[in-house]
């Protein structure tokens, strides 16, 4: 069992999964922290200093009474919250993953260049119209004469 697990864990692909989990658990903390800590704030200073992880919406009130000036309050109260601008930054750090995902499959078409297609092996019969191997003098299935290509 140690010996199919070795093999299976040893194929490219596996590897391969592997590495793209671990980078991109990384590149997921590297955007979190971009849209958090970068984005975010000009964007809020420039919407009238709203720090959009903190915008939350009262759904129903919790042990003590609101107002509470934060979400962190309002939960420890026990309200029931609709966290709206949280809901903002994940949608903003799926759009700048997005962008990333399309950049990188974007550059790698490019390198990789357009896919060439193997030569054919085939060519079709002018009296049938099937599908006959390039060396064939002879059509297999409606045994016509052809020329020799």
């Amino acid at each position: 069992m140690f010996a199919e697990f070795k093999k299976f864990i040893m194929r490219g692909n596996a590897l391969d999964l592997a590495v793209g989990v671990v980078i991109g658990a990384a590149f997921g903390s590297i955007v979190t922290s971009l849209v958090n800590d970068l984005i975010m704030p000009p964007l809020g200073l420039l919407l009238g200093s709203v720090d959009f992880k903190d915008l939350f919406l009262v759904l129903k009130e919790g042990a003590t009474a609101a107002p509470y000036l934060t979400m962190a309050q309002a939960q420890e109260a026990g309200a029931v919250t609709w966290n709206y601008g949280a809901f903002v930054n994940t949608v903003v750090q799926f759009l700048i993953v997005g962008v990333a995902i399309f950049m990188v499959v974007r550059a790698m078409n490019r390198v990789q260049g357009p896919a060439v297609a193997p030569p054919s092996t085939t060519r079709g019969c002018p009296f049938c119209t099937s599908q006959v191997a390039l060396a064939a003098t002879r059509c297999p299935h409606c045994t016509s004469t052809l020329d020799a290509k």
